[in-house]
């Protein structure tokens, strides 16, 4: 089985290559450049690079959220058009599970987080034996301070992964939080294409048409968007 997986939902972007549970390849940039211009070149030089046309491939995964709005969606974008091109079933995958499979060979809780900004994180949290995840939460905006009440019950090494790891062990610093590498906490294309393959043997490929991203809250624009309506119908009840 092969699976090209795609990864934008924070400031890098990678894109990684499975076949049958062996990573054949990944490209990871974090220099600053748009995902719109990067990830596609990053997806065909690998494609290329390793001998495999999209005709080849079996899935293609993305991970869907949460995560950068926009990054999110040039990804979801990438896979959906890629895959409504080569007639390929796809697999969205939750951003925050995606980077839990990246830590699953550690035994503890794994506790990813993405900056959401306004004292906020994106977070789920998993258990793993050193072998399988269990989903502890579901997927979430969680502020910190409720995130750090949660997890001083937690008896277990706890890891963070994620962008938003050194503002958790920064902000939550009296917890026993351990904080990996910058190189290992950010989030990565390989570890969308591991936990796609968990999907895949489960029968969960949907039409490209069907996919969507899943932001768990409404962008900054949406919520000022909302926010005039609300002024604008009490300024009316007001005159009437």
């Amino acid at each position: 089985m092969r699976i090209l997986a795609f990864e934008s939902s924070a400031k890098a972007a990678s894109v990684a290559l499975l076949e049958d549970g062996v990573l054949l390849g990944e490209c990871f940039e974090n220099n600053g450049k748009t995902h719109s211009a990067t990830l596609m070149p990053m997806a065909e030089g690998l494609l290329r690079d390793c001998g495999v046309t999209p005709a080849d491939l079996h899935y293609i995964a993305v991970a869907k959220g949460p995560g950068s709005f926009t990054g999110v969606r040039i990804g979801v974008s990438a896979a959906k058009g890629l895959g409504w091109a080569a007639e390929k079933p796809l697999l969205g995958v939750s951003t925050l599970e995606a980077m839990a499979f990246q830590m699953r060979h550690l035994s503890g809780v794994i506790c990813p987080v993405m900056d959401a900004r306004r004292a906020q994180v994106y977070n789920a949290l998993f258990r793993s034996d050193g072998r399988s995840l269990t989903r502890l939460t579901a997927d979430r905006a969680i502020s910190l301070e409720d995130l750090g009440v949660q997890l001083k019950n937690v008896r277990m090494p706890i890891f963070l992964v994620g962008d938003g790891a050194g503002l958790c062990y920064n902000t939550l610093g009296g917890l026993d939080l351990i904080l990996p590498p910058s190189h290992l906490a950010q989030q990565r294309a390989s570890g969308v294409a591991m936990a796609a393959m968990e999907m895949a043997a489960r029968g969960e490929g949907i039409p490209a048409a069907e996919l969507a991203p899943n932001y768990l809250r409404l962008s900054q624009a949406e919520r000022e968007r909302l926010r005039r309506l609300e002024m604008e119908s009490e300024t009316l009840k007001g005159d009437s």
